[in-house]
């Protein structure tokens, strides 16, 4: 008899991201820090896109969509994260337009069924030269197209 190894959760839109919460996440009190859910969230999303083959690499010319801004960031916490370990973050597209997009994300369990907490952010796209909004990629925007949740 073998073992299988285990199967990844699965979401039914989007994308469930692993992440790692370390000892040093958490605040005082042992809860994980408020500033950290963001920073986490980021990781996960930079991870995401780097298999689409969009990435910094240092060079905001050559960086084509990596070259975006924040321009809104909003975020609930629904239940505290009390303890290192693996968890996970669910992203998805909730509106993909000409120069930007918003994404839904939820910092949840590893298997995706508790969120501990939930948001969107909307980002710019933007023209390195002038720091203008300019349009995604067709490569970016099919990419997207498969990322899209039941409200996009």
């Amino acid at each position: 008899m073998t073992a299988e190894a285990p199967t990844a959760p699965v979401v039914s839109y989007g994308r469930l991201i692993p992440v790692t919460v370390h000892f040093d996440d958490l605040d005082a009190l042992g809860l994980l820090h408020n500033a950290r859910y963001p920073l986490l969230v980021e990781r996960a999303w930079t991870e995401l896109w780097s298999a689409y083959g969009v990435r910094f690499d240092g060079d905001w010319h050559a960086a084509g969509d990596a070259c975006n801004a924040v321009r809104e960031l909003r975020i609930s916490y629904e239940a505290p994260v009390t303890s290192p370990g693996t968890y996970a973050v669910h992203l998805w597209l909730d509106r993909l337009g000409t120069t930007g997009l918003t994404y839904g994300f939820r910092f949840c369990s590893a298997d995706g069924t508790l969120t501990y907490a939930q948001g969107a952010r909307v980002l710019v796209r933007l023209d390195a030269a002038t720091l203008r909004p300019a349009p995604w990629s067709d490569a970016f925007r099919a990419a997207g197209r498969e990322l899209l949740g039941p409200a996009g």
